[in-house]
């Protein structure tokens, strides 16, 4: 994915934009064996990023994170994408300084973290090892993360199975606007997976054949873009079951005219789909007084314009 990068500074610096993704699709199959659950999700990345730099230094890692909060030690995903990546494919001395900013929601159902890692991935390939193929960098990012391997992958849109980082291309959804909007608190993605009652959804035989059928190549939105009707979010009864705001932000969304709305993987951001950009703005206006984080991106927009219309008070 060569065009992560969108900055060179000579051979040995580099900067990369990590998008965040949303999912228009989420069902919970069931319990895995290895204590996982079996997803069927459709993940899409954003125009909403952040920006990784990255320079080549002598031995180890060095991480900083500003105006954030997050650790910049090897709790951070970053750091241990980074660490992994030097340990396999580099030759002993080589080291790198990796300097995140961060415009996405942390811990927001948005794969900020998760883009991040992969950003750290990408960067590192093209400082040290340019010819390296995507299986072992895909194989790489699987170990640190299901949705790791959905922002090494070369795909605006994916249809991820097993624990999630099974990929196949999906056809992007176009034409929509989106509207997200976070509370600002963080859920965290392992209660929530543990708070989902399989009790409630049967695993069927023609749940099991549909997974298998995806896995196999095949995908339900691999020629045809998923429709706003069919949005789907099994995690969204269990985060809006402890907090009140998940239903208040749908509202508010559904009465700013959005055609769809969803909650994003485990929450607690919730997004609205919009056909006018007229509609974007407006909705970001009215909601940026009650809500804490409202991200307005318009149809059309590419990664040039990252942060759009970012309110925060």
């Amino acid at each position: 994915m060569t065009d992560a990068v969108v900055r060179q500074s000579g051979a040995d610096e580099v900067t990369v934009l990590a998008p965040a993704k949303i999912n228009l699709f989420l069902e919970v199959i069931g319990r895995r064996p290895d204590g996982f659950h079996e997803l069927a999700s459709l993940m899409q990345k954003l125009p909403l990023c952040d920006v990784l730099h990255v320079r080549r230094q002598q031995g180890g890692v060095s991480l900083s994170c500003p105006d954030s909060d997050l650790p910049e030690d090897g709790s951070n995903l970053v750091y241990q994408a980074a660490e992994r990546f030097l340990s396999r494919f580099v030759p002993t001395g080589a080291g790198v300084t990796l300097r995140l900013e961060k415009h996405i929601p942390i811990a927001a159902g948005l794969g900020g973290g998760s883009s991040d890692a992969a950003a750290a991935l990408l960067a590192l390939r093209h400082v040290f090892s340019p010819a390296l193929p995507d299986a072992p960098l895909l194989e790489l990012a699987r170990g640190l993360g299901a949705d790791v391997a959905f922002f090494v992958a070369p795909y605006e849109a994916a249809w991820a199975t097993g624990r999630g980082d099974i990929l196949a291309e999906a056809r992007p959804l176009r034409g929509y606007g989106v509207v997200l909007v976070n509370p600002g608190f963080s859920v965290a993605t392992r209660w929530v997976y543990e708070s989902f009652s399989l009790t409630e959804k049967g695993c069927s035989n023609k749940v099991l054949n549909f997974v298998y059928d995806s896995v196999g190549g095949e995908n339900p939105y691999a020629r045809q873009a998923i429709s706003p009707a069919a949005l789907r979010n099994d995690l969204e009864p269990v985060t809006a079951g402890l907090h009140a705001e998940i239903g208040l932000m749908r509202q508010a969304l559904l009465d700013c005219g959005a055609e769809a709305v969803l909650m994003s993987g485990s929450g607690p951001t919730v997004f609205g789909l919009f056909r006018d950009n007229r509609q974007v703005d407006d909705c970001r206006e009215r909601l940026a007084r009650r809500f804490r984080t409202v991200i307005a991106l318009p149809s059309g927009g590419g990664t040039e314009k990252m942060g759009w219309g970012v309110v925060k008070r």
